[in-house]
């Protein structure tokens, strides 16, 4: 078996999501609460299991408040998954499991250990998107026993000098706030291509690689040159040499961040690059970069700290909010929600599935509630027409025709374009038939590649797995453009993938038509497309098609595109 993660004597390697190169001093982070406070706190010396539960309450809500304020001062996928974090703090399961472990008798430490423990088997036993919310756990945990035994957070240190942030993995909260002109890499032994530290790496623009097995035993301070495009962390290169390579990758970066569009292949075939949104600020952050629209309206993500379902009209203010900003003629693809497993929402998701991330979520969620779904498209159709904002709907989990052609009659009722998520296998095999019944298709290549793969994205020894260069993904992706060419019909690219610039190449090179990703990477991919020809492109898609792995895939592009 081919796996991305090797290593030799002098360098290692993991899945490369960022591409650039940065060479500096390694700076781990291992962000445990000191031993020796534990054993100082004890048991808290509280007067019973009530106080003990109450001083787990005052930690909590303090943890989930670091986490919210985080989050307002980010944006993007960074304030997503903080705002996520802070509900899991808040979380009345965790909590009982805590209360339960204190009226046992254990000290408010080992009921918090043990609690979050449990919680970790149960997301892990689930696999897939709740598996990923494992990190999230253990962080949670040791902010909460930091707060009982009065140490600070644990967390990155801050570097004296720039560095390459070195972990066996990386908590929302660690990589939300990092300072790019001090941590100039990422290198973490854990996560895969779509982890949340891989998604906020290429929010901050910073060289990332993941799955790195062995990097840990590296030892602090020691000189690595971290190469975001092939994936190798190597040890004991040559100062000199290393620093032309950083120069080199900087002066290429900044020469793909002037790139101001319109996208286009270098032989003029037109390319649609658009931005992936979570709310009005965000969106309108976007529209200021050289983008065509919206490609992937996350409205689920409006929504994760309510309780009640909001009307129509505050649901179409909402939406407004967003689809404000590209009333100029460009145009907004809005995603119904994609509630359940990882993204509860309160007035939405069913508790206690034995496997959500393969239960009810997305489309799904409507049918025995199909109200949910009536009043979001009345609220979208509505902020569409007080906007003039051309907008399309998609619904996510699509796996049937049946289910495509039921959503499109909804939408289409109210006069907008109709499309889906082509995130099942089953979608993208009968993509042909889909597009018989939709506008359009978008593919969402974190799941499809979690799907087709049966592999948990956080799991560490299946990184290889949860790549979007592996075979089987690109021809199921290969199927559903092929699908769109021959329908005249769009099919876009809306998942981490069409963040890749190499990627995007063989992407447009199969039929994709356009590329949806976070704001930050959109110029670093306009300006790969616009030093190829569109014959450049088939012969990359060929390429990544013919390739036996995903290392061998990237291989065989990057030789074709001469980097």
């Amino acid at each position: 078996m081919t796996t991305p993660a090797s290593s030799s004597a002098n360098s290692l390697s993991g899945t490369p999501v960022v591409p650039g190169v940065a060479a500096g001093p390694v700076l781990h982070v291992r962000g445990e609460v000191s031993p020796d406070a534990i054993a100082r706190f004890g048991d808290g010396d509280f007067a019973d299991a009530e106080a003990a539960l109450a001083a787990y309450d005052e930690a909590a809500v303090a943890v989930a408040e670091t986490f919210s304020a985080k989050a307002a001062d980010a944006q993007g996928a960074a304030a997503e998954v903080l705002t996520a974090s802070a509900g899991l703090a808040r979380d009345k399961g965790l909590r009982s499991a805590v209360a339960k472990n204190l009226q046992s008798g254990q000290g408010p430490v080992k009921a918090v250990q043990g609690a979050v423990e449990q919680f970790v088997t149960i997301f892990t036993n689930m696999g897939g998107l709740m598996a990923e919310r494992v990190t999230d756990l253990r962080d949670i945990e040791r902010r909460v026993v930091a707060h009982l035994v009065g140490e600070p957070p644990p967390g990155v240190p801050t570097p004296s000098e720039p560095s390459i942030l070195v972990a066996e993995d990386l908590a929302p909260s660690d990589t939300s706030g990092l300072d790019p002109a001090l941590v100039t890499a990422l290198v973490t032994e854990r996560g895969g291509a779509t982890s949340h530290t891989a998604i906020i790496a290429r929010q901050l623009g910073i060289p990332c690689v993941v799955g790195a097995a062995g990097c840990m035993e590296i030892p602090a301070g020691a000189f690595v040159v971290v190469d975001g495009e092939t994936g190798v962390v190597e040890q004991g290169a040559d100062p000199d040499e290393a620093s032309a390579r950083v120069e080199e990758s900087r002066r290429l970066r900044e020469e793909l961040a002037s790139w101001n569009g319109p996208a286009s292949t270098s032989d003029g075939l037109p390319i649609k690059l658009l931005a992936n949104v979570a709310d009005g600020p965000s969106a309108a952050s976007a529209g200021t970069e050289p983008v065509q629209g919206v490609g992937l309206f996350r409205t689920e993500l409006c929504f994760l700290n309510r309780k009640d379902e909001p009307s129509v009209e505050e649901q179409a203010d909402i939406y407004s909010d967003v689809l404000s900003p590209y009333s100029d003629g460009r145009y907004v693809v809005v995603r119904t929600l994609d509630a359940g497993s990882d993204k509860p929402i309160a007035f939405a998701t069913q508790e206690g599935e034995e496997n959500p991330a393969l239960g009810v979520r997305g489309l799904r969620l409507s049918f025995g509630n199909p109200g949910l779904m009536d009043r979001q498209l009345d609220g979208i159709a509505a902020a569409a027409e007080r906007t003039g904002t051309e907008t399309w709907v998609m619904a996510p989990m699509v796996a049937t025709v049946a289910e495509a052609a039921d959503f499109a009659e909804k939408v289409h009722a109210r006069g907008l374009k109709a499309g889906v998520m082509v995130e099942i296998p089953s979608a993208a095999l009968l993509a042909h038939r889909m597009l018989e019944v939709v506008d359009f298709l978008s593919i969402g290549t974190n799941d499809l590649t979690q799907y087709a793969m049966a592999a948990d994205r956080m799991a560490t020894d299946l990184a290889h797995l949860t790549d979007p260069w592996q075979p089987a993904v690109l021809q199921l992706i290969a199927i559903t453009a092929h699908a769109g060419v021959e329908a005249g019909k769009p099919v876009g690219v809306c998942g981490e993938a069409a963040a890749d610039p190499l990627l995007a190449t063989a992407l447009i090179g199969m039929g994709i038509s356009s590329l949806s990703m976070a704001a930050r990477a959109v110029r670093p991919v306009g300006a790969q497309l616009g030093k190829v020809s569109f014959e450049t492109c088939e012969a990359a898609a060929e390429a990544a098609l013919g390739a036996p792995d995903p290392m061998a895939a990237r291989a065989a592009v990057r030789e074709l595109l001469g980097h």
